[in-house]
């Protein structure tokens, strides 16, 4: 296991995975656990991840990312869908969660549903479904972040054409759209890209101190 650092040294968009080797099924059920404890806004998650192995469906997903072989060479491709609909009825079923879970009354927690409704309420449907992405993408990190300490590969996707992988994987009746996909496997060491070194802003370019 990576220390984080020299996991994000170690890590890269891998574009050419080994078809042949494969993650394991308990390794992808750690980097999926450990996404579903990602954070987001109230711990509200609107947000699913649509695990995809099917060989015939990642075909027809390639052709809607335009060819690129991450779709049918990585082990799996994870892909973050977010809800059409975040309405009050989506919220009252995360309030009786937090009640089952945590042992709180319904009736106490008509504060925190108050402030969450609160947020959502003022926005449009659009800017809903833009704040639910966001989410989606905190999730996306973690998925990054667990694989490459796993010193597992992966691949954050936003080529390919959304409409096309909703029609796909039937989204629209599940009340789901895509916003990002994720390919995790193994890198193939012919990958050109591995050799080359990680280009970022430096320490004093990127970190802006407040004091």
């Amino acid at each position: 296991m990576k220390d984080p650092i020299s996991a994000m040294q170690w890590r890269y968009a891998t574009k050419q995975y080994n078809a042949d080797k494969k993650v394991s099924q308990a390794d992808i059920d750690t980097i999926l656990e450990a996404t579903r404890l990602a954070p987001s806004s109230y711990g509200l998650q609107p947000y699913k991840m649509i695990v995809v192995t099917n060989p015939e469906i990642r075909e027809k997903l390639k052709e809607a990312a335009y060819g690129q072989p991450q779709l049918t060479d990585a082990t799996t491709i994870v892909v973050f869908a977010v809800g059409t609909v975040i309405d009050e009825v989506r919220v009252d079923a995360y309030m009786k969660q937090v009640s089952d879970t945590r042992g709180v009354a319904i009736e106490d927690l008509a504060g925190f549903k108050g402030m969450v409704m609160g947020a959502i309420t003022p926005m449009s449907m659009e800017a809903r479904s833009e704040w639910a992405a966001r989410q989606a993408y905190l999730g996306l990190g973690v998925l990054l972040e667990t694989a490459a300490m796993m010193e597992i590969d992966t691949t954050p996707m936003e080529g390919f054409a959304p409409s096309k992988f909703d029609e796909i994987l039937g989204l629209a009746e599940k009340g789901l759209k895509t916003v990002v996909i994720a390919a995790i496997g193994y890198r193939n060491e012919a990958d050109s890209y591995i050799a080359m070194k990680k280009v970022r802003p430096s320490k004093e370019e990127m970190i802006i101190e407040v004091k």
